[in-house]
């Protein structure tokens, strides 16, 4: 028996595992996925976003600034790099003019700090590959990028190290009932009871709304296509780059990764499919397009990789955080879109708060650690520290993915970590293999084999992404018989 089971190990549901690892509590933490943050989470644009552009009074804006104001305590308690850069949004017509106005008193009733309206000059000076037109920008000076991924891992592994379990390939199929009140979940590893259960499910959170006899919320998935570029075109951009908004979207950004990429889009399509990953002409064509109409200059032979996230846009607009009155046990948390990344630690919070007072005791571990330490990074440390650290474990000194500097000793440990990383895909996101300019061609079996080796297993086991998806089918020198 549980005291809380959340559903849903994306961004937003690992924060509430470590916030409520605090507290002498029994919590599982629940994923259908082969690993944490499979979902909205590990494609999306990694901004940390200042807060000017929702609604005031809105759920976006509140958790949205309250997130923002708590990410350089957040990152440097689970060391996970942040970088407060600072962002602009650009207009290149007169018409935007407006547009930026707009957004600037949006800002100021929300209480943003740090913005600034711009001239078309001085933003060109700046940033000085913009198109000609520009005609001035909007900059917020708490902007950001992070890598959503890592701090999502960071997060789940910290709560864990607290006593949190986590279970993956667990898919919740139904909900344990006793008169109007939920005290568990059904799935396809068996029954789990709890005291409450916190759905963070994404895309899938209207499904189990409805599953609990929740009518009247929809998710639709909003497909955004990406272009990654080769560290090559950080030359030409130095900046978290904006263009004027839409109703549905922020429109195709420019904006320099945290791992010294740069990254295009995203596009805003509402689609049926919360599976439809797949990415096409007509997207990635409307991506350079827009990319294109800030920064004239860039090039499409820098590009190293395209890829689909998908975005859980609500039916109300807004956040949607409540205790259902129809549902005794049951806290959901429902259209967690951009800026869901953002708001996730201050949405943990308060999710922790609701749970209070609604009679689940708070009282807080005398032995919680906030601080997680991750595993050295070789290709950020200095010549000494890369000396120093290959002394100690000389499998530090075997370089296996090239492009990004990774080595043995960073793929042997991401296989021992508190969430191994059991996929190719997962020990992707983990340490860099296979994101490079190569995008994996060298490394690919090479690490293959520490893996197999790692896990006592053979290659022929190992997947991407888990269930079928077997990263290799036979021995290319098998001797048919």
């Amino acid at each position: 028996m549980y005291d809380v089971i959340i559903v849903g190990a994306g961004v937003v549901g690992a924060h509430i595992a470590r916030t409520l690892a605090r507290y002498q509590l029994d919590i599982l933490l629940l994923d259908k996925a082969s690993d944490v943050g499979e979902g909205t989470t590990k494609a999306n644009t990694a901004i940390v976003h200042a807060g000017y552009d929702a609604k005031p009074g809105s759920n976006k804006a509140r958790f949205n600034l309250a997130g923002n104001a708590m990410f350089d305590t957040v990152c440097r308690e689970l060391d996970v790099e942040f970088d407060r850069c600072g962002s602009y949004v650009v207009g290149v017509s007169e018409e935007a003019r407006a547009t930026l106005e707009d957004l600037y008193r949006r800002g100021l009733e929300n209480g943003t700090p740090g913005l600034e309206l711009i001239s078309g000059e001085e933003m060109r000076r700046r940033e000085p590959g913009l198109t000609e037109d520009t005609v001035g920008a909007l900059y917020a000076a708490t902007g950001g990028i992070v890598d959503p991924f890592a701090l999502c891992y960071a997060a789940a592994e910290n709560a864990v190290a607290n006593g949190v379990e986590l279970r993956l390939e667990t898919e919740v199929q139904g909900f344990i009932w006793e008169g109007d009140a939920i005290v568990g979940v059904e799935t396809n590893r068996g029954p789990f009871r709890s005291r409450w259960v916190v759905i963070a499910a994404g895309l899938w959170v209207d499904d189990l709304m409805h599953e609990a006899g929740l009518e009247g919320f929809t998710i639709t998935p909003r497909k955004g296509e990406y272009f990654v570029l080769d560290r090559e075109a950080k030359t030409a951009v130095q900046n978290v780059l904006f263009p004027c908004p839409t109703p549905v979207s922020k429109g195709i950004l420019v904006t320099p990764t945290i791992h010294g990429n740069v990254m295009l889009g995203p596009t805003a399509e509402d689609i049926e499919d919360k599976e439809n990953l797949s990415t096409t002409a007509a997207g990635l064509n409307e991506v350079m397009t827009g990319a294109l109409r800030l920064m004239p200059q860039l090039d499409a032979r820098w590009i190293i990789r395209s890829f689909t996230g998908l975005r859980a846009a609500g039916s109300t607009g807004d956040f949607l955080i409540e205790i259902p009155d129809e549902v005794q046990g049951l806290l959901v948390l429902a259209g967690i879109e951009s800026p869901g990344l953002t708001a996730s630690p201050a949405i943990a919070e308060h999710v922790a708060a609701m749970l209070g007072e609604a009679g689940l005791p708070l009282v807080e571990r005398p032995d919680f650690n906030p601080i997680r330490h991750g595993t050295p990074r070789f290709s950020l440390l200095s010549r000494e520290e890369q000396e120093a650290l290959i002394a100690q474990d000389p499998r530090y000194g075997r370089i296996v993915c090239r492009c990004e500097t990774v080595t043995e000793a960073e793929i042997v440990a991401a296989c021992h970590a508190p969430i191994p990383a059991r996929t190719y895909d997962a020990m992707k996101r983990r340490t860099r293999i296979g994101t490079g300019r190569c995008q994996g061609a060298f490394d690919t079996p090479l690490v293959l084999e520490i893996m197999a080796r790692e896990y006592g297993v053979s290659p022929l086991e190992l997947t991407q992404k888990g269930g079928a998806s077997h990263m290799v089918v036979r021995r290319t020198k098998e001797v048919a018989e």
